[in-house]
């Protein structure tokens, strides 16, 4: 659980969102949500981003994959500790509150 408050922490310096319950996930929402926790391991926590085009020139996400019925792709990144939490990772999730913002 530590893991998981400081990677909300650190999302909170990025911007203001709010978090809302859906079903097994936990939805960050501006004015669309734009991303999501959706496991919480032992020693992990597995993230996915929202964005309207597939950003495949990275390092970070394991898995992007295309929402169905729609132009959306979902970014998947798993975090391990702190320090997974890097500059990289921190343009993403700037990029997806953005992305969140402008709809």
């Amino acid at each position: 659980m530590e893991l998981y408050q400081y990677f909300i922490d650190q999302y909170r310096t990025l911007g203001r969102f709010n978090l809302h319950p859906a079903k097994s996930r936990i939805a960050f929402a501006t004015k669309i949500r734009f991303g999501y926790i959706h496991r919480l391991g032992k020693n992990f926590v597995d993230v996915a981003l929202t964005f309207p085009c597939a950003y495949t020139d990275n390092l970070c996400f394991y898995r992007i994959g295309e929402v169905p019925g729609g132009k959306l792709y979902q970014h998947n990144l798993r975090l391990y500790c702190n320090d997974d939490i890097n500059e990289e990772v921190k343009k993403y999730m700037k990029m997806a509150l953005d992305y969140g913002n402008k709809l």
